[in-house]
């Protein structure tokens, strides 16, 4: 029976790494359930390019992952559509990641206010006792933000900024993209090869670069 990570894109600025985490569950033979809200289609256009739309978001997905992908990979649902599947506990999944989230949908979900699917999907899984992972990506932060990091956190949420580390070699922007990626799939305990883990040897510490990297 399909069970899937619900993957939820709000308007914050970092959607590359939404795409990375994306890309990283598929790889690992993950299927994923995907909310993109309506900022972050805007967000989408200005970082990509790509337009993404409803109505044509299997093309529109295809196109910003850079591969294809089918039914039983990715299922979409808008995020206006409160009734949809991830707005109920009943509703089988694995967890849910928020990446990237803005500080709007931080205090959304740390106070429940289901506005949109994404939020609904977010409270839903908390409430189920289920992994949780918010990736916040603004800077600096405001009291009020770090008071509602705060109650996610206590909560039941892994609060995991996207704070790429520069240990592991990265010699571009995309392996730093990847760093974070990276530990948010370590957080829900998918396996992946996106950066060279720390080893803690004399002279160094870093392992062989993954595969292909």
């Amino acid at each position: 029976m399909r069970c899937p990570w619900v993957v939820g894109v709000s308007g914050a600025s970092g959607t590359p790494y939404a795409r990375a985490v994306m890309s990283g569950l598929l790889d690992a033979g993950e299927s994923v359930d995907l909310v993109v809200s309506r900022a972050a289609r805007l967000t989408i256009l200005d970082e990509t390019g790509e337009s993404f739309r409803d109505a044509h978001w299997k093309d529109d997905l295809a196109r910003w992952l850079g591969r294809e992908v089918g039914e039983a990979d990715i299922a979409y649902w808008p995020a206006g559509d409160l009734a949809a599947g991830p707005s109920s506990g009943s509703y089988r999944v694995k967890g849910m990641v928020v990446v990237p989230a803005s500080t709007a949908a931080c205090a959304g979900i740390a106070i429940g206010l289901s506005k949109d699917l994404l939020q609904r999907a977010a409270d839903v899984n908390l409430k189920e006792r289920r992994p949780v992972v918010v990736v916040p990506r603004e800077t600096p932060v405001s009291r009020s933000h770090l008071q509602h990091l705060l109650s996610l956190h206590d909560a039941g949420a892994v609060v995991l900024p996207a704070s790429p580390g520069f240990y592991a070699g990265a010699t571009d922007v995309q392996q730093l993209v990847d760093f974070v990626a990276g530990r948010v799939l370590d957080a829900i305990e998918v396996p992946h090869t996106l950066y060279t883990r720390w080893r803690g040897e004399l002279g160094g510490g870093l392992g062989a670069p993954p595969p292909g990297r």
